[in-house]
């Protein structure tokens, strides 16, 4: 299964209204893509019944976030976690890594235990994400849920897929905001965004494809060296 980042509001190249929010083109944008046996990963603000039953409908399954902005499904699948049932066993899976002086632990506990209670399109299996950070001495704990359509997924496939989300936040959304400063653009008219769009992801897949790991080095190592700019593009040799 491939894992492939949606982009969905103008100035990431997707043609809207102006003042037109993510959820607002988020259907039309499902309906371009191929979802059959696909899973779609998404953060708390694709939490609506609409989405997932729209991922559903088009033979596709989802992973997302679950926070306060769906109250009642997010205290359903904290409660389950804090009061299972006396025979429940949560599947469980763990990674560790370390960043520098920063140790990161991520565990994930999954159940079916919900499923044909939650009253949620498409809903099998439930999760809870843990992620423990320690640096310096400091120890943060960090608490996530999640809902997932798809239901032959081990705790172990959960954990990765919830990580890769968050890998497509951290190399390309955040890149993009911030390295690039989509955030800060004033370039609103006309397809102007949407050529802006087109610049940003050709600069990101020429420096990706060259082997570059931190996009803010590599825009500064290839701005004062033109030579290795063209080289990029193939212009010289």
């Amino acid at each position: 299964m491939q894992v492939r980042p949606a982009l969905c509001w103008r100035k990431r190249g997707v043609r809207a209204n102006e003042h037109e929010a993510e959820l607002t083109v988020a259907p039309a944008l499902l309906e371009m893509l191929s979802l059959k046996e696909r899973l779609l990963t998404g953060d708390a603000l694709y939490c609506q019944r609409s989405v997932c039953k729209q991922v559903n409908d088009r033979g596709g399954d989802y992973l997302v976030v679950v926070k306060r902005n769906q109250q009642r499904l997010c205290d359903d699948i904290a409660l389950l976690f804090v009061e299972p049932p006396e025979d429940e066993v949560f599947g469980m899976a763990e990674q560790r890594d370390r960043h520098g002086d920063r140790d990161e632990v991520r565990r994930i506990w999954v159940s079916t235990a919900l499923e044909g209670y939650l009253d949620w399109p498409g809903a099998v299996q439930v999760c809870k994400v843990e992620r423990q950070v320690e640096q310096r001495a400091r120890t943060t704990i960090d608490v996530r849920y999640a809902i997932t359509s798809r239901r032959a997924m081990s705790a172990e496939d959960l954990l990765s897929r919830v990580r890769g989300h968050w890998a497509i936040e951290n190399k390309l959304h955040w890149v993009r905001d911030v390295t690039l400063d989509e955030d800060a653009s004033q370039i609103r008219k006309g397809s102007a965004p949407e050529v802006m769009a087109a610049l940003r992801n050709a600069v990101l897949g020429l420096l990706r494809q060259a082997g570059a790991k931190n996009i803010a080095a590599a825009l500064r190592e290839n701005g004062w060296k033109p030579k290795a700019s063209l080289q990029l593009l193939g212009l010289c040799a």
